[in-house]
């Protein structure tokens, strides 16, 4: 590999790299707005300019591969007058819009101005271009052209990476502004990631808008449980509210990109049917309960069973936007304490949703069908708990976020297991199948838990708790292990590690494995 000089920093870079590349492996930032990994390099911003040795003018960095012997400078006295006179040219026009702009705390160019300029503007306020401010351009996004830089990240996006080209850059000189064409919006899934890589406050969400300032936004690394593609995410909430989902760069998933359907997926997660204690069916009215009380009652009704009609009386069904460790957790619960071989999983899209497309979006909306398939559950024992409940030998259901009644219409429902005796169900949400239940716990949803996610294509990934879940809700894992211990006294493992341990010891596809050593990017099925 080329060996080069970067502000008298040796590196040694892989000969594709572009200075950027090469500057950022030694800590050195290169200021750029128009470069994007993911897209193509046009080096139209100037930014990025540097003083290379040997080069007759000044280089962009961006559009310049690493060579060997190279010597780049990137603060010389040259690179930074051409630094400055860059600014100055994207300022000119630029309106005072920062206190009420929804980018300030992560725009390229209120940092850059005050790491490489803070010179007074030399053009009269009132001389300034007038362009459009809070445009609707369809698909959730605003534009406001007196922000734009024309970069042209959003034209490039839409132009390489979707291929439906809605936005152009029209008139000339500092007349030029982004627009879609006449009558034709923005209309795809993936608008919102011009909002991600656009550098300034020229595109914004219409749903995030004057709702909440980044700097008081805490990040937490996840995984989008919006479908089985499992995009690697970050998580911005605040005091236990979240307020977007942002794509996180996985090369292996999702690239540096996400759907819109996930991106707007997170307020079903914090809707005011949300369970906040334990629940029990009371003179037809389902009233609250203390954990205790609700775990000893639900201990005494499985033993009953258990000692009455043997422990196959007992079944589960698990939804497929369930983590692993809590599927592994209920198949080793119903194994080692029930005695029940009758565990089942329910993967349900509902009507109406997006099928699969060539970018990232897919027709199964649920995130870990292919983990609760390599734990040996399941996907089509609905039919057989049926004709179990139907011969008299199926006595209790246990739902672990499944939503029996949505997913098979109350009717069906009602003919198929209307005959149970008793029904548990865990739930994140209150729901129609709450409704028909004897008990209800309420669970953490995944953005208040620990565990992992296993998508498609058998890539296993992370998820980590943003913050605790509302009012009493515990973590899936925690009310099982609490449950067994009520059975049988044994303590059971309650972190998302230790049980993901436990599941990496007892299961072939995940052997080898551990929750702590996924990284970023997940690692495969160990036998997929």
């Amino acid at each position: 590999m080329p060996k080069l000089t970067i502000d008298g920093k040796e590196v040694e870079a892989d000969a594709s790299l572009n200075l950027i590349n090469a500057a950022e492996q030694v800590g050195v930032e290169i200021p750029h707005y128009c470069y994007h990994p993911g897209l193509s390099i046009p080096g139209n911003c100037r930014m990025c300019l540097v003083e290379v040795e040997k080069a007759p003018k000044l280089q962009i960095a961006c559009n310049t591969r690493v060579a060997e012997g190279m010597v780049v400078h990137t603060n010389s006295a040259k690179a930074k007058t051409a630094q400055k006179a860059v600014l100055e040219f994207l300022l000119i026009n630029h309106p005072i819009d920062c206190p009420v702009c929804d980018q300030a705390g992560e725009c390229k160019l209120q940092d850059y101005y005050m790491d490489y300029d803070q010179e007074p503007s030399r053009f009269p306020l009132p001389e300034k271009n007038r362009k459009g401010k809070a445009i609707d351009i369809g698909a959730g996004v605003m534009l406001d052209q007196e922000r734009c830089i024309l970069c042209a990240r959003c034209t490039r996006f839409f132009d390489e990476v979707t291929k439906t080209s809605e936005l152009a850059i029209f008139e000339r000189g500092d007349h030029n502004r982004i627009d879609i064409y006449p009558g034709q919006p923005v209309n795809n899934n993936y608008a919102g990631n011009i909002v991600d890589i656009c550098p300034v406050g020229a595109l914004t969400e219409k749903e995030f808008r004057f709702r909440m300032r980044v700097w008081y936004l805490h990040r937490t690394a996840s995984v989008c449980g919006g479908c089985e593609r499992g995009c690697s995410i970050d998580i911005h909430h605040h005091r236990g509210r979240i307020y977007r989902f942002k794509p996180r760069f996985n090369p292996d998933v999702n690239s540096y990109w996400m759907c819109d359907e996930g991106r707007h997926s997170f307020p079903g997660l914090q809707n005011e049917t949300r369970l906040t204690s334990p629940l029990v069916q009371a003179k037809d009215q389902l009233v609250v309960e203390p954990w205790g009380e609700a775990v000893r009652r639900a201990a005494s009704i499985i033993a009953d069973y258990k000692r009455t009609f043997g422990g196959n009386s007992i079944a589960v069904v698990v939804d497929a936007t369930s983590t692993n460790e809590e599927a592994f957790a209920l198949k080793q619960f119903m194994k080692t304490t029930i005695g029940s071989e009758r565990i089942a999983m329910l993967s349900w899209s509902p009507p109406g949703t997006s099928g699969d497309d060539e970018l990232l979006l897919r027709a199964n909306k649920n995130p870990n069908t292919r983990g609760l398939a390599a734990l040996g559950i399941a996907g089509d024992g609905l039919d057989g708990l049926a004709a179990a409940v139907a011969s008299g030998e199926l006595k209790m259901l246990i739902t672990f976020r499944a939503d029996l009644v949505r997913a098979l219409g109350e009717q069906e429902f009602v003919r198929r297991f209307g005959a149970l005796d008793y029904m548990l169900v865990l739930s994140t949400d209150a729901n129609e199948t709450c409704q028909m239940a004897n008990q209800v716990w309420p669970i953490a949803a995944y953005p208040e838990i620990d565990g992992s996610f296993t998508n498609f294509k058998g890539r296993v990934q992370r998820i980590k708790e943003a913050f605790p879940p509302p009012g009493n809700a515990i973590a899936g894992v925690e009310a099982i292990a609490r449950l067994g211990k009520a059975l049988d006294g044994v303590e059971r493992p309650r972190s998302a590690d230790a049980v993901f341990a436990a599941m990496a010891s007892a299961e072939p596809a995940f052997k080898g494995m551990a929750l702590a050593t996924l990284g970023e990017h997940g690692a495969d099925l160990a036998a997929s």
